[in-house]
Formats: structure tokens, sequence, C-alpha cells
């Protein structure tokens, strides 16, 4: 069952993320009116914010784009960091909003980096379950012994970290979104139809998101339907 959940969840995903790579390519291919770059917008949006303490880098990679609050740096990718386009614009605004909420202390972002240490030790031991699990784990869950049972509990228990991290991700993305398109738009820096582009290219980005959220859910009650199953034995 938890492989025929990890297929379904990955296909998903794909489709998902091969759907957003077609869209941020289609629009790439779309200059913006005013000419501005990705680079010149963050800059612009952080000014407008009153943050001046952010720096704005290049990073390698495609969609590697992402905020970093413990230097403070908004990393876009070259072809955002260069890009004159809709989609370059969604994602260079939509990584200054998460610079906005880290400004504003917004509580979800304080929540999700409290939980990065954790999260990643979590990841660690996931990794390590996983190769426990193909090379006989899975029998000792099906038996009926202690340590199956302590087994089913650390796979709670790590499960359930990273789910809580997965879906304390969703309104920390979906807010930094909606951050970027309303100064998109008070600011003038889109047209309707750019604002369009911008805002389907963000849904698309988000929906990864909501992918993930909901596999990490999925593997979670699975193991706790397990566990709870054995008890009922």
């Amino acid at each position: 069952m938890i492989i025929i959940i990890g297929v379904v969840f990955m296909l998903i995903g794909m489709f998902v993320s091969n759907k957003l790579k077609s869209k941020f390519a289609e629009y790439s291919k779309i200059g913006l009116a005013n000419g501005l770059s990705g680079a010149e917008i963050a800059q612009k949006m952080l000014h407008d914010n009153n943050i001046f303490d952010v720096k704005i880098t290049q990073v390698e990679g495609q969609l590697t784009d992402h905020y970093n609050p413990l230097d403070k740096t908004v990393n876009l990718s070259a072809d955002v960091f260069h890009g004159r386009s809709a989609s370059s614009a969604a994602v260079a605004a939509h990584e200054c909003g998460h610079a906005v909420q880290h400004a504003m202390a917004y509580a979800p972002l304080k929540m999700r980096s409290a939980m990065v240490p954790a999260v990643n030790v979590a990841s660690r031991v996931m990794g390590m379950l996983n190769m426990f699990l193909m090379f006989g784990g899975i029998y000792m869950l099906s038996q009926g012994s202690a340590m199956g049972d302590i087994l089913l509990i650390v796979l709670i228990v790590v499960n359930g970290a990273m789910a809580a991290f997965a879906l304390i991700t969703l309104p920390v993305e979906y807010d930094a979104s909606k951050r970027a398109l309303a100064w998109m738009t008070s600011r003038n820096v889109v047209n309707q139809s750019e604002h369009a582009m911008a805002k389907d290219a963000l849904d698309w980005a988000a929906r990864t998101y909501v992918v993930g959220a909901l596999a990490a859910i999925a593997n979670l009650m699975y193991y706790v339907m397990m566990f709870l199953g054995r008890r009922d034995d």
C-alpha cells in the first residue's frame, strides 16, 4: 500500500511539475511592457516595503529561486534574475514576498523556520528507514512484535514532523504569492494580461506544495492506521 501511495503521488507530482515548467517556459517568452528584469523588480519591491538589508543574488539551476532568512538574501535563478517576462516578475516578487513576511515576523514563516532543524533530522531518519523497509522492514511491521511497534511509532513521529512542515508551508507560500500579486498590481509593475500570466504561474507553483502536503499526510495516515490496526488485534 505504501508503494501504491508513493507511486500515485509521484505521478501527480510529475504532472504538476511538468505543467509548472511549461507555464514558466511559455510566459518567459512574453516580455514585460515596462522592460524590468527580475532583479530590478525584486529590488523595487523590497524598497517599497522599506526593506534595505536584504541582498539579491543569482544562483545556479532552474526554478531554484528562494529566500534565505538566515542571511537575508533573495536568491534568483539566472532566468529570473536577468529575465524581463511575466514569469520572472512573478518569481522575483514571490521570493520578495517571503522577505516581507520575515520583516513583519509573519507567524507561519517563523513556525516553519523553527521546524527546519527537526525536519532535517526527520528526513535523514526517513531515508535510513526507507532502506530498512526495502530490505525486510516491511515483514517486521506485519508481525505483532515489540520491535514492529517501536518501528511504527518512529515512522509515525518522523512522518508527523514532515507532514506538519508541509502543512505550515502552504500558508507561507500562498501568502507570499498574494503579497507579490497585490504589490505588482498596486505599483503597475504588470498590466492586466501580465497579471493573469503571473498569477497562473504562481498558482501552478503553489500546487506543487499542495501535492507534497497531501503525500505527506497520506504517508502519515497509512502508518497511523497500521498502528491502530495492530492495537485492535
